[in-house]
């Protein structure tokens, strides 16, 4: 008898509405060629814990932002904890998938991040502006997020959300992983319209600047993404180190680009089953 395929559960929103992103798009594309390899169900982020127990491993997609449904997500990573049951991307992400400490943590080590604090006595520490940005720890997909005023920023730091300085930048860029190895990037013109992405070919000092993050972060395995902001003197600062479920905007790529890290993520996900 041929090896039993593995059996995944894939957690997904397919009505999540993501403002200028189609997630349910990228994950039927995705979900119909994992098929050809391992044998797969897909289910809501609230159903995950009552399902996971009849497979091998659960893959975390494109689950929406997480405070949508946090009850049920902490009580899926226990239950993830309790059994061992394989997730991917691991669990143990120190990017977005833990919060937004590492942004706190970078600054600190001086990493090239946009600087941020949660403090109302470290404001001195941010470069002085007439803007500032104000957002939640717990944040996802802009929301909460506010642009205020420097004479109303204190009265706005309560320990529940981090400040940075309003940075004009020339350009967004986006970096995508899968395990250690880089295999696209994307950017976005027209600061305006964020989801409106072409390919990027980066140098080397910005694969650089990419891969300092994803080694920072000690994953074995996943997908992940690191998002930057190009200053107008053209140096790349961190926004967001996305590990828990990035969206891939597979359909900016061309076709070649997009069979390429199919690829990447099978061969990945064989990987990560072996080893688990």
């Amino acid at each position: 008898m041929p090896p039993a395929r593995p059996r995944v559960l894939y957690v997904t929103d397919l009505a999540y509405p993501a403002r200028g992103r189609r997630y349910c798009d990228e994950d039927v594309f995705l979900t119909s060629r994992l098929r050809e390899h391992i044998d797969l169900a897909l289910c809501h982020p609230r159903d995950a814990v009552a399902l996971m127990d009849g497979f091998d491993a659960v893959v975390v997609r494109n689950s929406g932002p997480v405070l949508a449904y946090r009850d049920a997500y902490d009580a899926f990573r226990e239950r993830a904890a309790a059994t061992g049951t394989p997730v991917y991307n691991p669990l143990t992400g120190r990017g977005d998938m833990a919060g937004k400490q590492y942004l706190l943590d970078l600054t600190a080590a001086g990493r090239p991040v946009i600087p941020t604090v949660d403090r109302p006595e470290d404001l001195h520490l941010l470069p002085g502006t007439e803007r500032y940005v104000v957002k939640p720890r717990l944040g996802a997909d802009s929301i909460g997020l506010r642009v205020v005023p420097a004479d109303e920023v204190r009265g706005l730091v309560d320990g529940e959300v981090l400040v940075q300085p309003h940075v004009d930048f020339a350009h967004e860029v986006s970096f995508y992983f899968v395990d250690h190895d880089f295999q696209y990037a994307l950017y976005a013109p027209r600061p305006e319209r964020r989801w409106e992405l072409e390919p990027y070919e980066p140098g080397r000092e910005d694969l650089d600047f990419a891969r300092g993050f994803i080694d920072w972060n000690t994953l074995d395995h996943g997908i992940q993404r690191v998002d930057a902001c190009r200053t107008p003197d053209g140096e790349l600062l961190l926004v967001e180190l996305e590990d828990l479920n990035p969206y891939l905007s597979l359909d900016a790529l061309d076709d070649t680009d997009r069979e390429a890290f199919v690829s990447a993520m099978t061969a990945s996900l064989r990987r990560f089953l072996r080893d688990a």
